[in-house]
């Protein structure tokens, strides 16, 4: 029978104090990224932008990867020591890259390393960490919602902090700097790997008491039931997923114009979720828990691809068309990036005890419908905005409070579907395929911070016309509505296949 105790287990206080570590080593390293290469490797902002954009997708892409790993052969304990060892790794070249920036050749060489090291680092760590969050307790609790709830709370305090360390220390004027902020981005990620090295075997067990995370899944299951988990597949079913995976990858490549990286997380998006779909060893209801799983991931992509414009168009709007003057200072552009962690610290608390206090009297939403509740807040964010912004001219700046009001509701909607999607994934995946599928989860995400970009690219600008399926994109007003009817049209429709998705979760909330 599921828990029904309030008291959340400590290992998730140890899962929430890694994750405040790694993503504070993470962000604070992003916040330098663009600016040193243009400031330290003076490479020019559409080079900048472009490896900035494939790092950013790479990172939510390469969780497939570490979720196959540790599902199949490392098991999540192995799987996230490596991926914390390959972070440390990558934000030391980035240090030595920023050290040696005088010599353009082998700094950019350090720097492209460093990257790749933590691409596979964050994909080694990411879904194994967020796995464990689930396996913290038993099947069905009550609790699991506000478990990750507060997961995610670690996950933004990391990512509120670490811009403001990191930024006062490299981000100085001089490009001798940078390599301090990287420095210390590398120190607290070392910290996370010790931290996790010495409490590991206290922290993560079950509730019985048992060790979580050693084996992989898939071995455990052999070894329990006798049977392999997974039937091989045959040389003419590997030669079909070869060519679909080429036929994809070709016509992504000409929709997109030679977008390597594009075509690759498009196609990964189609071809793996349609590999994991076809194990022959899934149980019907397994399958249909998936679909679900699959849907609601469909349904993110619009989320997030509006919620990331915070990272761009909305950064634009900040710089040019927002009042920042607070008596008489001027407030940074780059400090509008903090709201949303604040803001995430503030009410995550509120949405946990929320989702508790409603399960206590069976009235907690099912994840599908918090989630279509999710894409209507963020919908309503837009709109609030584009009514801020409504017949205002080009050059004139409005108040803060309109863009704060924004981030304060994209907050709140993003607090009913990120921490609860990981929690969906959690209860709804096979164990033998729950970091895999935490993979897709997040690749979701990866396609989805791809979309963004495309769609920032409808800011309006003076002297260009912008065109959505033939609907001309005039001015600020215009722009914003493109997501308000985005986010509301998939809210709604999710909305109405609430009730088919929770059929198809067969019991799991």
């Amino acid at each position: 029978m599921a828990a029904t105790t309030v008291k959340h287990p400590k290992g998730l206080y140890f899962v929430f104090s890694i994750s405040i570590a790694e993503r504070f080593g993470y962000y604070g390293m992003r916040a330098l990224f663009v600016l040193y290469m243009i400031n330290a490797l003076m490479m020019d902002k559409d080079l900048s932008a472009l490896i900035y954009g494939n790092y950013t997708g790479l990172v939510y892409l390469t969780p497939l990867i570490g979720g196959y790993v540790a599902d199949k052969y490392w098991g999540m304990r192995r799987s996230t020591f490596w991926g914390t060892v390959l972070m440390v790794i990558g934000q030391l070249l980035m240090f030595f890259s920023a050290l040696y920036f005088q010599y353009p050749g082998p700094a950019r060489w350090l720097m492209y390393l460093g990257l790749g090291a933590l691409i596979f680092g964050n994909g080694f760590f990411k879904p194994n960490v967020s796995t464990f969050v689930g396996q913290l307790y038993e099947p069905g609790d009550r609790r699991l919602d506000s478990a990750y709830t507060i997961f995610y709370m670690g996950v933004n305090l990391g990512a509120f902090v670490a811009p403001l360390i990191c930024g006062f220390l490299g981000d100085t004027g001089d490009p001798a700097d940078f390599k301090w902020g990287f420095l210390v981005a590398a120190m607290v990620s070392l910290l996370c790997l010790i931290l996790y090295v010495l409490r590991k075997d206290k922290y993560l067990v079950d509730p019985a008491g048992n060790p979580i995370g050693i084996e992989a899944a898939a071995r455990k299951k052999r070894e329990a039931t006798g049977t392999t988990p997974s039937v091989k597949y045959t040389f003419k079913e590997i030669v079909l997923w070869i060519v679909v995976s080429g036929g994809l990858f070709a016509l992504f490549m000409h929709l997109f114009k030679g977008d390597l990286i594009g075509a690759f997380i498009y196609t990964a998006a189609l071809v793996v979720p349609a590999f994991v779909i076809s194990d022959k060893s899934l149980t019907k209801i397994e399958r249909q828990r998936i679909w679900v799983i699959y849907i609601i991931a469909f349904f993110v992509i619009f989320f997030w691809s509006a919620f990331e414009q915070a990272g761009i168009s909305l950064t634009y709007f900040a710089a040019e068309q927002t009042n920042r003057d607070i008596l008489g200072w001027t407030m940074p552009t780059s400090w509008f990036q903090s709201f949303n962690s604040v803001f995430v610290i503030l009410l995550a608390p509120l949405f946990a005890q929320l989702w508790l206090a409603l399960g206590a009297r069976n009235r907690e939403p099912s994840s599908p419908v918090k989630q279509a509740i999710g894409l209507l807040l963020l919908s309503l964010g837009y709109l609030l905005i584009a009514i801020g912004v409504q017949g205002v001219e080009p050059g004139v700046k409005v108040s803060i409070m309109w863009l704060v009001g924004l981030y304060f509701i994209h907050t709140m909607g993003e607090l009913c579907l990120s921490p609860i999607g990981l929690s969906m994934v959690n209860k709804l995946s096979p164990v033998r395929f729950a970091s895999l599928l935490m993979g897709v989860w997040y690749l979701s995400m990866a396609t989805a911070n791809k979309l963004a970009g495309t769609l920032s690219s409808l800011y309006p600008e003076e002297g260009k016309m912008k065109h959505l399926f033939g609907i001309e994109i005039a001015n600020l007003f215009d722009f914003f509505m493109v997501f308000v009817v985005m986010a509301a049209v998939a809210s709604l429709i999710l909305f109405l296949l609430s009730k088919k998705l929770q059929k198809l979760m067969h019991g799991v909330r």
